[in-house]
């Protein structure tokens, strides 16, 4: 049990470091557009937010990452970072109107911490 509850955790970390990569590096690029769906124009306009979102995707991968790491505090860590990343999923997929960003974001947080949970 304990292999798969790390696998989802990191899979949820390797993801969070995608983002990052695709906020900081790649929004206003072809790959950024075509992922998150906008114009260069927007894109362009919001750019410091994106790398200050993507900053947040690499906290939330590093918590997830230390959790992984942190054989004693394995399961409190995981809890607390999972929790994060399943709000903030839910939220952004409300907010955005884009039930997309909940399958990819908040789902397979969902699964981990309810598996770190059992």
């Amino acid at each position: 049990m304990k292999t798969i509850q790390i696998f989802f955790v990191a899979l949820v970390a390797f993801e969070h470091i995608y983002f990052m990569i695709l906020e900081l590096f790649y929004w206003d690029k072809p790959k950024g557009l075509k992922t998150f769906g906008q114009t260069l124009e927007a894109a362009k306009s919001s750019k410091t937010l994106a790398k200050n979102q993507g900053l947040y995707n690499g906290f939330l991968a590093a918590g997830l990452i230390w959790a992984i790491l942190n054989k004693n505090n394995f399961e409190a860590l995981a809890i607390f970072f999972l929790s994060c990343v399943v709000v903030a999923g839910i939220f952004g997929a409300y907010s955005t109107k884009n039930i997309k960003l909940f399958y990819v974001q908040a789902l397979p947080a969902l699964i981990g911490l309810l598996l770190v949970l059992i």
